[in-house]
């Protein structure tokens, strides 16, 4: 990777001193957390309620699927996968370090998010960009 990674999704955070996180906003009137940026809350309608909160690193399986056709380029099959957080917030991300087989991929399981290069993309300036995955806990 070059010396600057940039996020791949605005709700992607990467401090200069600290480790990258993903980024939610946490209603204040009902508690519900959601990924990304938001000023009303989806559950309650609550307006101007909403703060940034640093989304949990774990969470299960919700539902996935495996892809076996693509845009050129993107290596496949790969499994597709929703994420119930822990701590509130649900995220759609690739499943990864397992085989794309639904017979060995349990709904319900654990899995946690790890960061890494976003395939090989780069910017005109050669900056690569960091995206997250999950994987098996």
């Amino acid at each position: 990777m070059s010396e600057k990674s940039l996020p791949a999704v605005g709700y992607l955070k990467i401090p200069d001193d600290g480790n990258p996180y993903l980024e939610g906003h946490k209603c204040g009137n009902c508690g519900a957390v959601f990924l990304g940026e938001r000023s009303v809350c989806s559950k309650c309608f609550a307006r101007d309620k909403m703060s940034a909160v640093k989304l949990q690193e774990t969470g299960v399986l919700h539902s996935f699927s495996v892809v076996y056709r693509s845009f050129p380029g993107i290596d496949v099959p790969y499994v597709s996968a929703i994420v119930d957080l822990d701590g509130g917030g649900t995220v759609k991300g690739n499943l990864i370090n397992i085989e794309p087989d639904p017979e060995k991929i349990d709904f319900g399981m654990k899995v946690k998010l790890t960061y890494q290069d976003a395939l090989g993309r780069k910017d005109k300036e050669g900056n690569s960009y960091l995206s997250y995955f999950f994987e098996p806990a």
